[in-house]
C-alpha cells in the first residue's frame, strides 16, 4: 500500500543517514519503525490504566501544609 507522510527534514535527514549507514532501504527502516511500535501496545496501554487519582492520601482538612528542614530532620532517624 502506498502513503504520504510528512516527515520533519531535520528527521529525514537522520533516517536517511541511518538508512545508508545500514546499506539499507529507507522503506526498510520505516517499516522497522512501525512494526515496533506495533508490537508492544500492551505494555503501553498498562501505563496509561495505571492513572493515579489526586490526592493521594484524602485529608480531612484539604489545604497548604507548611514543612521546614526542621520538622523534616525531627521526624528521620538519622545513623
Amino acid at each position: 500500500m502506498r502513503t504520504t507522510v510528512d516527515i520533519p527534514d531535520s528527521l529525514h535527514r537522520r533516517l536517511k543517514r541511518r538508512a545508508a549507514n545500514e546499506h539499507v532501504p529507507v522503506r526498510d527502516l520505516i517499516i522497522r519503525g512501525i512494526e515496533y511500535v506495533l508490537k508492544e501496545p500492551a505494555r503501553k496501554q498498562e501505563k496509561r490504566a495505571r492513572r493515579v487519582k489526586l490526592p493521594i492520601i484524602p485529608s480531612k482538612e484539604p489545604g497548604t501544609f507548611y514543612l521546614d528542614n526542621e520538622m523534616i530532620y525531627g521526624g528521620i532517624d538519622f545513623p
